[in-house]
């Protein structure tokens, strides 16, 4: 499996640490500002019929991806040092490592990599079990985790979803997107990476909002998607599924370091001459 997140010393957990030292739990919890609509969630991706025909692909996407991979040879972006599959205890059981990886990507929702390391970092420390969450007030769990994105809500989530694992599942986690999803707090994005990191299956893209932006500007997909999940459907349609597992990976750290959402780096960019983006930027 993955490296696991750094201990209690060294640089690199003191620089975890400074990411949330000094700071002060508030007395009001964030609001989510913007409206989602319910899109249908496909729990697993089968085969799918072959439609007549050529099949439709994006144009110079196979040398847009090696550009890219080119670029993110040095895997030296956020995701790559702090990001979730370097959060959870190589040295713990299976079943506990499962859920600090299912934890991590709660706690990775509308927050830095920093900062859910720093977290999950912090919750290690106290020993990060099944029973070890269920035990804990909400208080002492909330500044625990704080400043992680909507934190207040987060306490709510782990709190409900660590009870249905402790009850249902025997302290583990589902084994399937359709019971991960039903959790508490767990989206379809969180699911299919649990998937890949916590049960080594590739059960569909995994589908943030760097994937969900990068691909729209490279016109990977045929429409222009409003929503991460329309977007994982149509890039499963023509994507080779053997590329599936790295897609998150390899966008998500791009998209950190170049194609930024405000002021990407075009100029910076292999991609430039070839992506339909960039000359609007």
């Amino acid at each position: 499996m993955c490296a696991a997140a750094p201990g209690g010393g060294g640089r690199a957990a003191r620089r975890l640490r400074a990411a949330t030292a000094g700071s002060r739990v508030p007395s009001a919890a964030p609001r989510y500002s913007r409206r989602t609509r319910r899109v249908p969630i496909a729990y697993e991706a089968e085969p799918r019929p072959e439609s007549p025909g050529p099949k439709w692909e994006p144009e110079n996407w196979r040398q847009q991806l090696e550009r890219i991979r080119e670029m993110r040879r040095h895997r030296d972006a956020p995701v790559d040092e702090m990001g979730v599959d370097k959060c959870y205890d190589t040295n713990a059981p299976p079943q506990v490592m499962r859920y600090q990886v299912l934890l991590s990507l709660m706690l990775s929702s509308q927050t830095k990599d920093q900062v859910t390391s720093a977290a999950m970092l912090r919750l290690r420390q106290r020993g990060l079990t099944v029973d070890s969450i269920l035990q804990m007030d909400d208080a002492t769990l909330g500044q625990i985790i704080y400043p992680v994105g909507f934190w207040r809500n987060k306490v709510k989530y782990i709190k409900q979803t660590t009870a249905i694992l402790k009850q249902n599942y025997g302290g583990d986690i589902p084994s399937t997107v359709e019971e991960l999803v039903k959790l508490p707090g767990v989206g379809p994005k969180m699911a299919h990476l649990a998937m890949n990191i916590a049960w080594n299956s590739v059960s569909g893209i995994a589908v943030d909002t760097h994937v969900h932006r990068i691909t729209n500007r490279l016109k990977w997909v045929k429409k222009e998607t409003r929503y991460p999940e329309e977007t994982r459907v149509a890039l499963e349609d023509w994507l080779p599924r053997d590329l599936w597992r790295e897609i998150n990976w390899l966008l998500v750290g791009f998209g950190q370091q170049t194609c930024l959402p405000v002021n990407p780096r075009c100029k910076e960019c292999l991609n430039q001459d070839i992506c339909p983006a960039a000359k609007r930027f």
